[in-house]
């Protein structure tokens, strides 16, 4: 079905091609994960799929990529619309309708599909994917994991015979995700769809893959099963680290799988080792208290009068299914958002945030959204890194500093919108925190980075944590909570249901429990850093 016959893309006055001699054939009813270090060119093979990549992005392909018969060196990507589907890292980026019924209609409209069955795929694609209740909403209403999967169920109803998705479930609670995976799997079973998918979530997607592909930093690439690429992979998810540390063969690539093999394990880890205790919640100064909020959008109440304390030294994870309110507390407390009741206190003197210019409100709370080129404008990033330190006053190169701590080797001469999306929110990332504000809010902070860069990010909300900020990240990311937060907050229907210490929250959720807390249930094991500290322990 997809034949990429050796392969080079190269942008113009790049040093050295993106993709080097790559040579793979992806057959038909095959799911294929593509996989790799942020920044690698995983967008970049995606693109070449549908001819996206030359005849779009620019650069030069040398080689061939043939799709179901056709040569994209002589079919352009409208061409090809009728065979490949497209769902890009920001799906608002895609969007062409208002409303969501109109959209997941559009791409049938272009392709002439009569008015009767059109409707008939409207109605299945709302079903498949659980958004029924949405039909009417505007698009721009939605929350992120909402827009991904009407971005999904809108390429969907155009019924191509491939898919290509970029980062398909970075928006997505846990239980989206899988809902939408295994709507996936569907269409690759018994429809015999071909999809080719780059994801960072390894945990929540290498157990479906037929085929991984791995892009190297230097631009090769190697195509094989998932036990074969996880041996030379320099990203894994924790469930595959896990066997690694114990030298288990073959590899586990599921939770089901390591949990057959750690008997022995948890037996070691019981006798040798003491269960991890949790650490007891920062307790400094309180630096944002929240009462009784409330936020409303027309009739929908997406916010509950909520109370929230955000102490010195904390680092909070505010979690939840999508649409439960997360991205809407963070907005109304940070002051920039709706806020239809309640009070906000930032800082010692316990001032509205809402009632400062917004220069001296980004000195109290920063945010970074989940689409954070909202926040970019000039067209380089060392521009962009420039203005961030001379508005907070920081000395030259804290911007770049904090990025390159992040994220390093970003082109200072690039422009943010051909940075991947990892990339362009470190960016945002840096610039928010030069200000060095008291509280620092984050909204899904680790779409699109990749295992490394997200080591690297939670040292560096660790160190924020020790210099007596404030951290608070809404996220969906499991394994990145595990590691990095002291406090979980859990959102539903714009209400808190659960707070408390990270063990004690996630690891009673078979929701937002870990891998490796669901491998050794019921001990409170959270990372495999955890049990390899353990193991050393005992052996020593």
């Amino acid at each position: 079905m997809i034949e990429f016959d050796r392969v080079t893309v190269t942008y113009a006055d790049a040093a050295a091609p993106v993709l080097r001699d790559v040579s793979l054939v992806i057959p038909e009813g095959e799911l294929c994960l593509v996989v790799g270090s942020t920044g690698a060119g995983k967008s970049t093979l995606l693109g070449a799929i549908n001819g996206l990549v030359p005849h779009f992005t620019g650069g030069t392909l040398a080689g061939r990529v043939v799709v179901a018969g056709r040569d994209t060196r002589t079919h352009r990507p409208r061409d090809l619309a009728e065979v490949v589907g497209v769902v890009v890292q920001d799906p608002v980026q895609g969007f062409v309708a208002d409303t969501v019924e109109e959209e997941l209609a559009y791409a049938m409209e272009q392709l002439a599909v009569p008015a009767a069955v059109m409707r008939k795929r409207v109605e299945e694609t709302l079903d498949l994917f659980g958004i029924a209740e949405l039909r009417n909403r505007p698009v721009r209403t939605l929350s992120g994991g909402q827009q991904q999967r009407v971005a999904i169920g809108a390429v969907l109803t155009a019924h191509p015979r491939v898919l290509v998705l970029d980062e398909p479930t970075s928006a997505l609670d846990p239980g989206a995700a899988e809902d939408v995976l295994a709507a996936i799997g569907r269409l690759v079973h018994d429809l015999g769809v071909t999809v080719v998918m780059a994801e960072h979530r390894l945990e929540r997607v290498i157990e479906y893959a037929d085929s991984v592909v791995h892009v190297a930093r230097d631009g090769t690439v190697q195509h094989g099963t998932p036990g074969e690429i996880m041996r030379i992979s320099d990203v894994a998810p924790p469930v595959v680290r896990l066997g690694q540390a114990l030298a288990w063969e073959p590899l586990p690539l599921s939770v089901r799988d390591a949990r057959r093999r750690a008997q022995s394990l948890r037996e070691l880890l019981d006798r040798h080792a003491d269960a991890p205790v949790a650490e007891p919640i920062p307790a400094g100064a309180c630096l944002l208290s929240a009462r009784r909020v409330v936020v409303r959008y027309g009739d929908t109440v997406a916010v509950r009068e909520v109370d929230l304390d955000l102490h010195a030294g904390e680092t909070l994870a505010l979690m939840g299914r999508n649409g439960s309110g997360k991205s809407s507390l963070l907005w109304a407390v940070q002051g920039s958002g709706a806020r239809q009741g309640g009070t906000v206190a930032a800082g010692l003197d316990g001032v509205d945030p809402a009632l400062l210019a917004p220069v001296e409100a980004r000195r109290l709370v920063g945010l970074v959204p989940q689409s954070p080129g909202d926040l970019l404008y000039l067209p380089t990033v060392g521009e962009e890194c420039a203005l961030a330190d001379r508005e907070s006053g920081s000395a030259r190169g804290t911007c770049r500093a904090i990025l390159e701590r992040i994220v390093p080797g970003i082109d200072p001469d690039a422009h943010p919108r051909d940075l991947s999306e990892g990339q362009r929110l470190a960016l945002a990332l840096a610039v928010q925190m030069c200000p060095r504000p008291a509280v620092m809010l984050l909204d899904e902070p680790t779409r699109g980075l990749d295992e490394s860069a997200k080591h690297r990010f939670a040292a560096f909300v660790a160190e924020l944590a020790a210099e007596g900020h404030a951290v608070v990240i809404a996220t969906h990311d499991v394994e990145f909570v595990a590691v990095a937060a002291d406090r979980v907050v859990v959102l539903a229907d714009g209400e808190i249901v659960a707070d408390g210490p990270t063990a004690d929250v996630v690891v009673a959720s078979p929701v937002f429990a870990p891998q490796v807390a669901k491998v050794l249930h019921p001990d409170p094991w959270l990372s495999v850093a955890q049990v390899e500290r353990a193991l050393a322990g005992a052996r020593s």
